[in-house]
């Protein structure tokens, strides 16, 4: 099974904070991570989060009223020889 991973887009940095901020404030593990480039090309940072805590990511943007640009699920590509020459 391949394994995904959930990623919360933003329009710049601040929204990107604003949210951790807020998420790490009601317990919800969320990691700042870099953007993936098939997922966006706008802002440098997402938030990747657990899919069990959708519900709860999506109530935390309406309540505080931060503006991201989607949440997008991404298929986890790890190359296992990356960055091996010999």
């Amino acid at each position: 099974m391949d394994k995904v991973q959930h990623y919360v887009l933003f329009p710049n940095h601040d929204n990107g904070m604003r949210l951790h901020r807020e998420l790490k404030a009601e317990g919800v593990r969320a990691v700042i991570a870099p953007t993936p480039r098939s997922a966006s090309k706008c802002c440098g940072i997402s938030l990747l989060i657990e899919k069990d805590d959708i519900e709860t990511v999506k109530r935390c943007i309406e309540e505080h009223g931060i503006e991201i640009l989607d949440i997008v699920e991404i298929k986890r590509d790890i190359d296992p020889k990356r960055d091996k020459y010999c």
